[in-house]
């Protein structure tokens, strides 16, 4: 049974609100069923996540929409996905593998359907939370369990700034090719190419694509490895 806390976060990830609406506890608790209590203290946890403002008088609200906020949740994106996908695919097993490999099958088969019209919210919300699924277990086997939770957050709202676009779906096309790519890369090994096509995913979204994060490249990534290990 999805949770209250669930529910009004996939609401506030997927567009039922508008940007800096207002948001009751007391007719949001009846909607939903609980207490105006209960439903307060959803909305401070969520507000910890960045997902709901609160200020003192004024209460809860969404965030406004902000083209530097998207600008830079963009760029953390690439910068957490880069490296959690490098470290993974280092420290990776075949299960990390075979789960990769359903999560990609499963967040395909739901891309597939919205291409041919499937567009309404529900799907919205399935999509949402696949393309998540994939992208966590990409970076799973990273071995840091505090860069998977800040890119859980960085994610949500990530999407939270880019519903308008999400909603009509035109970007599903150039996702699946996309993804794939990022799958191939992934399980081929190649950081340098996961890299690259994580980048290239993801850039799209970049207000201004001059300020694209720079990654440290993997040969100085490995010189540093190597001069730590020989003092």
């Amino acid at each position: 049974m999805t949770s209250i806390y669930e529910n009004m976060r996939d609401r506030l990830v997927n567009g039922h609100f508008k940007p800096e609406q207002r948001l009751k506890a007391t007719e949001l608790g009846d909607e939903l069923g609980c207490s105006a209590s209960a439903m307060r203290e959803t909305l401070f946890r969520l507000s910890t996540v960045g997902l709901v403002d609160f200020q003192e008088q004024r209460g809860f609200r969404l965030p406004a929409s902000s083209l530097q906020l998207q600008q830079e949740l963009t760029q953390m994106r690439i910068l957490l996905e880069c490296e959690g996908a490098c470290l993974s695919i280092r420290f990776g097993d075949l299960g990390w593998e075979a789960r990769l490999t359903a999560a990609h099958h499963k967040l395909r088969h739901i891309e597939s359907r919205v291409e041919e019209g499937t567009t309404d919210r529900q799907t919205l919300i399935l999509w949402t939370q696949a393309e998540l699924e994939f992208h966590q277990t990409l970076l799973e086997a990273c071995g840091s369990s505090l860069l998977l939770s800040l890119h859980e957050m960085v994610y949500q709202q990530f999407r939270q700034q880019l519903i308008t676009t999400d909603r009509m779906f035109v970007f599903v096309p150039e996702n699946i090719d996309q993804h794939q790519g990022i799958i191939d890369a992934a399980l081929a090994r190649d950081e340098a190419l996961v890299c690259n096509r994580i980048t290239a995913h993801l850039s799209r979204s970049l207000v201004d694509a001059n300020t694209a994060p720079l990654t440290v490249s993997l040969e100085a990534r490995r010189q540093a490895l190597g001069m730590s290990s020989s003092r």
